[in-house]
């Protein structure tokens, strides 16, 4: 008979940004079939995290208007600060987890290279290793989203100056974190044109 565990992990999906070196809202482009934030949100879904907060800002109404049909899985929330940068949209959607929620998978919505199996993943290791307060991904010598957070460290994100997307609670407690390594290329995001087009053409 399996035990199964009761951490219960939810999902950050960061896609609040004005896509502003990419001249049109990136997350509203589409690659293989799906937008952009869809295929974010579609993958933390997969990969079991629940609930999972996605945090909009700029055009929040037509990104929203893409989330329909995750029904109960996923909850839109709007970081109206969202121009003075990604931390307080990290903020945004902490304060937004509910108390049952033990850790938190911290994502970029414009990372489309990251698969459910790699968030799955980093999920997998916090369960097999006793509640670790971080699992980061390394890239090759990069640490980069997802990373996911045990709620010990949710004060720490919710108060954090600096570097964004909680780089400076990476750095402070790197030393007690677990570690999932992936190849560079899936360290891929969408910035400029060029970017999406690749990525249009690797993931059609």
């Amino acid at each position: 008979m399996s035990v199964e565990t009761t951490e219960k992990v939810a999902g950050v999906v960061l896609a609040a940004g004005p896509s502003s070196r990419m001249g049109t809202n990136k997350l509203l482009l589409e690659i293989d079939g799906e937008t952009v934030v869809r295929g974010a949100v579609r993958r933390a879904i997969a990969a079991g995290l629940d609930p999972v907060i996605v945090v909009l800002g700029h055009e929040a109404e037509r990104i929203e208007r893409e989330l329909e049909g995750f029904g109960g899985e996923c909850r839109a929330v709007v970081n109206a600060d969202y121009a003075s940068g990604i931390n307080s949209s990290l903020k945004t959607g902490i304060v937004n987890l509910p108390a049952t929620v033990d850790a938190a998978v911290v994502m970029l919505a414009d990372m489309p290279f990251v698969t459910a199996d790699m968030i799955a993943s980093l999920v997998e290791r916090y369960h097999a290793r006793g509640r670790p307060p971080l699992v980061i991904s390394d890239y090759d010598g990069v640490n980069a989203p997802p990373m996911l957070y045990d709620r010990a460290l949710f004060p720490e994100l919710q108060t954090m100056e600096g570097e964004g997307c909680g780089k400076v609670v990476v750095r402070r407690h790197r030393s007690e974190a677990e570690v999932l390594h992936w190849p560079a290329d899936k360290l891929a995001d969408l910035d400029v044109p060029s970017d999406y087009e690749q990525a249009r053409l690797t993931l059609r």
